[in-house]
């Protein structure tokens, strides 16, 4: 009987991807996922350790798994729990130490390396069931202690197995680079996740031809530092993201009508004129571009070691809208870092007037144990920091909620890949990434279809549908 796997996951689309390899690599072992945890022989807790106190939400999730596991044991079975990702590369000797009962700790470098962990754990729990139990430690309490958080000196991506043939869904998750060599001061990723690494072109090329077989409609390239993206190619030449690009719709596009593409996540350094070129020219290359700037104060910039100026972000949006007029941004923004005055503030606030944002992510800044800003002196009182939070977001939400009104009255194209939450609705993404509500429209998750935009708040949108993706008109 095939054994039950249930993941649970946090974070970026990176971690979504990584969660599904972890499932693919144990495919083999018998292991079959389960959107059910209560009955499942194996938990894996995919963490990130962006947010603040991620490594304390883990360790409150690991205390109801202690309970689950305590009671499986006193039932004849057991769980395996695993802990992987950015936690368990940061913090894997402390979950160890504070969470005995926890069997494996897996860094986002390692996971395709699982079969050989639970082999070697196995073995270990063989070894503590015929060693005397310590005292106040029962069976029930004690765990494997198998921990692989090492940088392998070979990709991971090269040991992987070809994904499930099942079907992704109509989004397609293709990781094709990750770590960073960028050191921002308030980031952890260069430690969790090492050094920039690119697939080989023709490997990215032959994996989103399985998603596309497999029945994705959008395919989302995804990366740390995704435009940093250089992978050798079969001419034995080094591609672009933008050749990238090229590469993929001719191969692709012409056999498969209203097949989309994403990027995520970008960084500004990496926004050559070859990329900024290729979103003029690939009308599939959907117009929406998260393109994270932190900040507007140089100061504040120069703090975090971003490498860009606030005018070196304006001067590449003002490029990206020539080349794409219909182009939307999303952000990445940090108020309170070390240093930071009202003046440096307010510059902040002005690039965000001077550009507009369609969507963006905000936090307060809080400290990376490890990171040089952790040290920094001229730390920003609390509340200092979330006032000038409110202050941004009540900005940005006021200019959200103004792109989408924009929309209201507009036929667009919808990819719908979720149910609403009520009976009859389903939930699709626009070109622009809104969630688009549509009622009674008779179609199934995977449809594309033309929607006329009713109504518009600043997080999502309500349509009416016009056309059926196969061109059909609406009853």
């Amino acid at each position: 009987m095939a054994k039950k796997l249930f993941i649970k996951t946090y974070g970026c689309q990176m971690n979504v991807y990584d969660s599904a390899r972890m499932a693919d690599v144990l495919a083999p072992l018998g292991y079959a996922k389960t959107e059910t945890p209560d009955d499942a022989d194996m938990v894996i807790i995919n963490t990130c350790h962006i947010r603040e106190k991620a490594a304390e939400k883990v360790f409150s999730e690991l205390g109801h798994w202690r309970i689950r596991k305590t009671e499986a044991r006193a039932a004849g079975g057991d769980v395996t729990i695993a802990v992987a990702g950015c936690v368990a590369q940061a913090e894997g000797d402390e979950i160890m130490a504070r969470a005995p009962f926890v069997d494996l700790v897996v860094g986002p470098q390692a996971y395709h390396r699982l079969p050989e962990l639970l082999a070697r754990m196995e073995r270990k729990q063989g070894a503590d069931r015929r060693r005397p139990a310590a005292a106040g430690h029962g069976p029930a309490l004690r765990g494997s202690g198998v921990m692989d958080t090492d940088f392998p000196v070979e990709s991971k991506f090269d040991h992987l197995p070809e994904q499930a043939a099942a079907a992704p869904g109509p989004v397609g998750l293709l990781a094709i680079q990750e770590g960073c060599d960028k050191f921002c001061t308030f980031c952890v990723v260069p430690y969790t996740r090492g050094a920039e690494y690119s697939r080989p072109a023709e490997a990215v090329i032959a994996e989103a031809g399985r998603l596309i077989g497999a029945g994705a409609r959008e395919i989302v390239l995804l990366g740390q530092n995704v435009n940093a993206w250089h992978g050798a190619a079969a001419d034995g030449g080094s591609w672009s993201l933008g050749r990238l690009l090229r590469a993929l719709n001719d191969r692709y596009g012409a056999q498969h009508p209203g097949l989309r593409w994403r990027y995520t996540t970008s960084h500004p350094r990496e926004m050559d004129d070859d990329l900024i070129a290729a979103h003029g020219e690939i009308a599939a290359l959907m117009p929406f571009l998260h393109l994270p700037v932190q900040s507007g104060s140089d100061a504040v910039l120069r703090a975090m070691n971003r490498g860009h100026t606030g005018d070196d972000y304006r001067r590449i949006i003002e490029k990206l809208r020539a080349a794409r007029p219909d182009i939307a941004l999303s952000s990445d923004f940090i108020t309170g870092f070390p240093g930071e005055s009202d003046r440096d503030f307010e510059a902040t606030l002005q690039l965000v007037r001077d550009i507009g944002f369609a969507a963006s992510y905000s936090f307060r800044y809080s400290a990376r144990p490890g990171t040089p800003g952790s040290l920094m002196p001229g730390k920003v009182p609390e509340a200092v920091a979330t006032e000038r939070l409110h202050a941004l977001q009540a900005l940005l939400q006021e200019q959200a909620a103004a792109f989408n009104r924009t929309l209201v009255g507009r036929r667009i194209d919808v990819l719908f890949d979720r149910p609403g939450k009520h009976a009859g609705q389903l939930i699709g993404r626009s070109p622009w990434m809104q969630s688009v509500v549509v009622a009674d429209s008779g179609l199934a998750i995977g449809d594309a279809a033309t929607v006329t935009v009713t109504a518009a708040s600043a997080s999502s949108l309500a349509g009416q549908l016009v056309l059926a993706g196969d061109g059909r008109e609406a009853a």
